[in-house]
């Protein structure tokens, strides 16, 4: 079944392409470039106006508001094949199972979102770390290979949206196969096996970059590191800036090369103990930049003024605080959407506690301010 919008697209002279392009390269825009980062699960089973239109995913979702095109070019850089994932036990609220990064989590049994209870890691030693490389993390693994036509056909170079090509998790993904307390003792107890393991992810983005950058003129690179809490990361500086760092350095190398100069990665928390190390790397841009775990957007793109960029940063507490809240805080970002460099949505997935209501003033308010 198609889908019909609830909005019109907002109005512009240049297309989605050209309009990213230009803000995030702080050049001039008819307009700013509307996407949404997408909901928590519960939004669709609680909010009438999903429930009543169909709309079970982020990706309905964006079609629904009609907001501009974004899309991005994802290779097998990971884990492969995976754990299989299984329930280990059943209690009365909760499963326990093994996932598929090999961990065994005890999970909610009506699986609302939440992070998982994570009891025990399958990779704790290096001797672990070597069955698990051996068998789960080859670098010759067929289905690492890429359908380049395939691709090609479903993104053109003649397309008018922007393109992005992900260069995947240098530690964040390492953290999710330790778990944070299995990754802490580890980059003190077993160094050098966690620094294998940064560069065995780094060589698998390598791999995938070489496959798919001659192919596609991409418009941005993207990544995902969660590797941030409130306080700060869960890595030591020196080892992010020694073990870390280096990896990005060879990774922006070849993007560099294909003149890709964007380059953003979804990492919540505070960053600011890490960011200067990030943007020697070559990650110059922060997504979607949760606000009460790190700062108002705006500090960091006046601090990092012409290096950084942001995309997100409004703050998901204020958008559940009613329209009053939400009106003044977007007022706050109006200087830094009119500079560039800064796209302004929702600092995380929307939470369900946002009243529907709020939401589509939300997106009228914003259309207004930062529309033609």
């Amino acid at each position: 079944m198609q889908l019909k919008p609830i909005k019109d697209k907002w109005k512009g002279t240049m297309t989605d392409r050209e309009r990213f392009n230009n803000q995030m390269h702080y050049k001039p825009v008819d307009r700013c470039f509307n996407m949404e980062f997408g909901y928590w699960d519960e939004n669709f089973e609680q909010w009438k106006l999903f429930k009543d239109n169909n709309i079970t995913s982020n990706e309905q979702a964006d079609i629904f508001f009609n907001f501009d095109k974004f899309a991005c070019i994802n290779g097998n850089t990971w884990m492969s094949p995976a754990f299989e994932c299984k329930i280990i036990e059943e209690r009365e609220a909760t499963n326990i199972l093994i996932n598929g990064d090999g961990l065994l989590a005890e999970i909610p049994k009506d699986a609302h979102d939440t992070i998982p209870h994570y009891i025990k890691a399958t990779i704790v030693t290096p001797e672990d770390w070597k069955k698990c490389k051996e068998e789960r993390f080859r670098r010759d693994d067929p289905k690492r290979i890429i359908d380049i036509e395939s691709l090609i056909k479903e993104h053109p170079n003649d397309r008018d949206y922007p393109l992005g090509v992900n260069c995947g998790s240098m530690i964040g993904k390492i953290r999710d196969m330790l778990t944070f307390e299995g990754l802490a003792y580890a980059c003190y107890d077993y160094p050098d096996m966690v620094e294998d393991m940064v560069e065995t992810c780094c060589l698998l983005v390598e791999d995938f970059l070489d496959q798919v950058l001659p192919h596609f003129d991409f418009d941005f690179a993207s990544g995902w590191e969660d590797i941030c809490f409130k306080n700060g990361p869960i890595v030591s500086v020196p080892f992010f800036r020694d073990i870390v760092m280096p990896r990005y350095k060879r990774i922006k190398k070849k993007l560099m090369k294909y003149g890709i100069d964007l380059w953003y990665t979804d990492c919540d928390g505070d960053v600011r103990p890490i960011l200067p190390y990030l943007l020697e790397g070559g990650i110059n841009c922060l997504f979607p930049f949760e606000v009460n775990g790190c700062s108002h957007p705006g500090e960091l793109l006046d601090q990092y003024e012409g290096q950084l960029r942001i995309m997100g940063g409004f703050d998901k507490m204020q958008l559940g605080a009613g329209k009053e809240a939400i009106k003044a805080y977007m007022e706050t970002l109006v200087p830094y959407v009119e500079k560039g460099g800064y796209i302004p949505f929702c600092d995380h997935r929307c939470p369900p506690n946002v009243k529907e209501e709020d939401y589509l003033y939300y997106l009228e308010l914003k259309e207004k301010m930062f529309g033609l």
